[in-house]
């Protein structure tokens, strides 16, 4: 029997995951039938019924499958060179406090300053093209990844590190037996963050300057008063993160499974 056969069948588990498929089929009711009922207008909220017939007319006029996967790519590549470009600054500045004092005004001033400035900027020199998406999405998924691993190399005992170096270990074993099984943690906790803020980033550059993509669509569908292709497009962005999040959650069960909390199931 496999581990997720064993899983569904504790009482605990299957009590939740019916319990929030209850909940689901009662706010697919209560989508359906409470604005006809309050006497809210379908261009304000339209139906579920009419979400899904406009879902099956772009899915046959509209190419959304294409342009779906076009965001899709953008996130995920995003997300990657994103996680990248955190770790590698996060471990170079954690230990090197040198490399922290002199470059981390200039990195706290670029998370400060507004995301959405840079999506015309970027649009200028790259033109209109996955470019500037992607190079938005990297902005916002480097802070959060870079800050926990930051975090966790400081956090660190210096007297594990001295210990090592006593047993003639050199800077590369510190690194790869001490360090960086250390910052695993944390660094999945800023996966996790980047996972919900990288769909973000790549609907900003698409808003600003999209001609493809499903914030290409979103700014169409505004721009015609189609509430429901709003919708359409809402729900599918949505799904993108969830599959981003999930497939975060499940790399981090299998490489912290040695952690109590992760092996622990539900009761």
């Amino acid at each position: 029997m496999s581990g997720a056969s064993r899983s569904l069948r504790q009482p605990g588990l299957r009590g939740m995951v019916v319990g929030s498929a209850l909940l689901f089929v009662a706010f697919l009711a209560a989508w359906q039938w409470l604005p006809t009922l309050c006497g809210i207008p379908p261009f304000i909220i339209p139906s579920v019924s009419l979400v899904w017939q406009e879902f099956l007319h772009m899915l046959t006029h509209d190419r959304l499958v294409f342009h779906t996967a076009i965001t899709a790519m953008q996130v995920g590549v995003g997300f990657i060179l994103g996680v990248m470009l955190g770790i590698v600054c996060g471990f170079a500045l954690g230990m090197s406090p040198s490399a922290e004092f002199v470059l981390s005004p200039y990195i706290l001033a670029l998370q400060i300053a507004p995301k959405v400035a840079f999506a015309p900027l970027f649009i200028i020199w790259f033109g209109y093209t996955v470019y500037p998406k992607i190079l938005v999405c990297i902005l916002i998924v480097f802070f959060p990844v870079m800050i926990n691993v930051l975090g966790a190399v400081r956090a660190l005992d210096p007297d594990i590190v001295r210990l090592a170096k006593s047993f003639t270990a050199n800077r590369l074993q510190v690194f790869w037996k001490i360090e960086f099984p250390a910052a695993m943690p944390p660094l999945f906790a800023g996966l996790r963050i980047a996972a919900t803020l990288a769909v973000i980033g790549v609907l900003v550059g698409e808003l600003v300057g999209g001609n493809i993509g499903l914030g290409y669509l979103l700014a169409f569908g505004e721009g015609e008063g189609n509430t429901a292709m709003v919708f359409v497009v809402i729900i599918l962005l949505t799904l993108i993160g969830i599959v981003l999040y999930s497939i975060v959650a499940f790399a981090e069960r299998r490489v912290l499974h040695y952690l109590p909390s992760r092996a622990r199931l539900p009761t």
